[in-house]
């Protein structure tokens, strides 16, 4: 196709041309005025001489026509495998590529969707505009989606030089039940009422006789609390307590009903930090010394301890005169503390006490009990742990972890050191490496204690050892409860820097937390974290090997890892999960349940399909949402701005684009010929106006 237009270019500005063509005009017509007989001539000239400036030149084009485009999103994501959404989708794509090639003038360009990374959803909107921004804008025709119309980034649809139509999947009939969780915390108080609030919602054609009425089943950390009818369309208040430090893994699964769409949506997956408000700790100093100042500032260093605090200033025997009210503000509670409000403290605290009458057999006997029913008792033993007025001579010795083995106090320097078995516990797991300086074969670099009582392990685990391998530290499990020994009240001298002091702070700090059952000091834990579907586990144990770990899928498939040694105590391995979901693990009597992805991906938040997100895009351009059931439309040309859309028809905008092949100027005239041209005009001019001023011949 060829085409011929005229271009201008101008010696002169367009400016200063049309200027000198204003002057040229107005001679002309000053000429006709004053009746000049050539003023037309003149006129000629002058148009002649402005033309030869605006440098007139013709273009000849070869157009080579090109075919329109159409593009064409296809949503491949999960939830267009729900019923017989893919074949509608497959068989209109398919209908959509014959129409287009029986054209001839119109080329398809199809881009598939699936799932948007890290649970995004259906990025359609994305994906149209990569597309369209690939392609040239004045060849683009229209814009097809072939999807149930559940996207997640309809903000982001593109603005479109053609119509933009959707071919809607699924059935009139479809319909779907959900769990919403609307509001769940990520950290709760243990043994405090939270309130979580959940949704279940019924969406499209549903049965008359299942409205209105579903049934929960509620599990936490993969243990089954029960199966509760609940109402639908309604906001739920579920009340929760949590029991246990740590990560909580509760789970809601509604009952599978026949016709509905997908049961993805019918489960969600909640994980609540477990965390204490205020830990309550009694501490009884048995008399001034400098460590006592040590154990007070740990704890009340750490603004969720609540820290009671009592030292014994005088015992009952010593008589010097005194006044008991210049001694003491207020009478030592002993009571109150050890018959009544014990069950109230987390953990007890004996700094060098010991027994003066000031607490009868009757009130340690109560401490006893309070241990095995699941307290915490920390013994830290002064030179008086081996006499004869030694708490192992009161009840409580049926549960101390050592007795002395004689009435021997060492006075003589020793560096502590973590035992074989430390080395495994995770109190003093990693001790010996928060040293001022390396260690040597006397220990780690620590500075020395000069006190330790001579006595001998009964029961328990020695985590650390002074002089002559003897145990220092001692943790036992009694009942429900713990306790544990120091052997010594030296621990102080690591607080006041002795010869570089030690890691005080966090060997206290670990013990205090192991005894009041922190679950990241558990010596014995199944450990499971997940990332993506990679997941990490790990084995806390004190033992020197483990057994394999089963794992048991959501959709009950049970498989066994092997986990390999790295680190004292610690066994692990990484294991990839084939979906999403919760995975409970097991492993002799510890357990542990991972939860990855959510219960519910985005995809099947909402199953139902619908044109509503996509309805302001397909307006811009007046086109039509149709669903495929009703058959897959035909393809008709519509011009821009009219309607592009009816019943059973879809409409493109041809766009008449083309490809220049080749471009011809010429010049209209030469330059020479203009002056010519303008030359014989103004000569013209002259030889009639002089031969109309010539007078007349006289007759002879």
């Amino acid at each position: 196709m060829n085409t011929s237009s005229i271009l201008f270019d101008p010696l002169l500005p367009w400016p200063v041309l049309l200027v000198l063509g204003a002057i040229a005009l107005g001679l002309a017509l000053f000429g006709a005025w004053r009746g000049l007989a050539g003023w037309w001539l003149r006129g000629l000239a002058a148009i002649a001489l402005t033309a030869a400036i605006a440098n007139p030149s013709l273009q000849q084009e070869n157009r080579q026509p090109l075919s329109d485009i159409v593009l064409a999103v296809v949503d491949d994501s999960a939830s267009q495998g729900l019923s017989d959404r893919d074949a509608q989708t497959e068989a209109a794509l398919n209908a959509l590529e014959a129409e287009m090639a029986g054209r001839g003038d119109v080329e398809l360009r199809v881009a598939r969707v699936g799932d948007g990374p890290g649970n995004t959803g259906t990025l359609v909107g994305t994906a149209l505009t990569e597309l369209l921004a690939e392609e040239p804008r004045d060849r683009i025709a229209g814009a097809i989606v072939i999807s149930d119309g559940q996207i997640h980034d309809a903000d982001r649809m593109p603005d479109l030089p053609a119509p933009l139509h959707l071919l809607q999947t699924g059935r009139t009939g479809d319909w779907d039940r959900r769990l919403i969780v609307q509001n769940a915390p990520a950290f709760a108080i243990l043994d405090e009422e939270i309130t979580l609030k959940l949704r279940i919602e019924d969406d499209g054609a549903v049965p008359a006789d299942i409205r209105g009425q579903a049934n929960i089943a509620i599990a936490i950390d993969g243990e089954d609390v029960g199966t509760y009818p609940v109402p639908v369309g309604e906001d739920l208040q579920l009340p929760l307590t949590l029991s246990h430090g740590g990560i909580n893994v509760i789970q809601f699964q509604l009952d599978v009903v026949d016709g509905e769409l997908t049961d993805r949506n019918n489960a969600a997956i909640i994980q609540i930090n477990g965390v204490r408000d205020r830990l309550r700790v009694l501490l009884v100093s048995g008399e001034p010394h400098p460590g006592e100042r040590t154990w007070r500032n740990l704890l009340k260093s750490d603004s969720s301890v609540d820290l009671v605090h009592f030292t014994i200033l005088r015992p009952p025997e010593k008589q010097d005169g005194v006044p008991v009210t210049e001694l003491s503000l207020i009478a030592f509670p002993t009571r109150e503390l050890f018959l009544e409000k014990i069950d109230e403290f987390d953990l007890i605290i004996f700094d060098r006490y010991k027994r003066r009458g000031i607490l009868p057999g009757l009130y340690l006997d109560n401490v006893r009990q309070y241990v095995e029913d699941g307290g915490a008792v920390l013994i830290a033993a002064g030179p008086d742990f081996a006499t004869a007025a030694s708490l192992y001579r009161s009840p409580l010795g049926a549960i101390i972890p050592a007795a002395p083995s004689s009435a021997r106090v060492l006075e003589e320097g020793y560096r502590p050191k973590i035992t074989d078995l430390g080395q495994r516990h995770p109190v003093t797991e990693g001790l010996d490496q928060i040293a001022p300086w390396q260690a040597d074969e006397d220990g780690p670099g620590w500075g020395r204690w000069f006190r330790l009582v001579d006595v001998e392990a009964s029961s328990g685990n020695t985590v650390m050892s002074g002089t002559g391998a003897r145990p220092l530290l001692q943790l036992d499990r009694v009942g429900e409860g713990r306790i544990a020994l120091m052997a010594t009240d030296h621990a102080w001298l690591w607080d006041r820097g002795y010869e570089g002091g030690g890691p005080q702070l966090e060997l206290l700090r670990r013990l205090a937390h192991w005894m009041m059952r922190e679950p990241e000091l558990e010596e014995e834990r199944l450990i499971a974290s997940g990332d993506g579907l990679t997941v990490t586990i790990t084995r806390r144990t004190l033992g020197d090997e483990t057994a394999p770990v089963t794992i048991t899928g959501p959709d009950g498939t049970v498989v066994e890892q092997t986990l390999e040694p790295v680190a004292p105590g610690q066994f692990q391995t990484t294991w990839t999960a084939p979906e999403i979901g919760l995975y409970r693990l097991q492993q002799g009597d510890e357990t542990a349940v991972v939860a990855l992805g959510p219960a519910a991906p985005k995809e099947f938040e909402a199953t139902i399909a619908t044109d509503s997100l996509l309805k302001d895009a397909i307006a811009v351009g007046r086109g039509g949402a149709l669903r495929i059931e009703d058959g897959v439309p035909g393809l008709r040309d519509v011009r821009p701005g009219r309607v592009a859309a009816g019943r059973g028809w879809i409409g493109i905008t041809p766009r008449d684009a083309y490809r220049t092949a080749d471009v011809t100027v010429t010049p209209m005239l030469p330059a020479w010929l203009w002056l010519f041209v303008a030359a014989g005009l103004v000569i013209g001019a002259w030889l009639i106006e002089g031969r109309r001023d010539r007078p007349a011949a006289t007759p002879s």
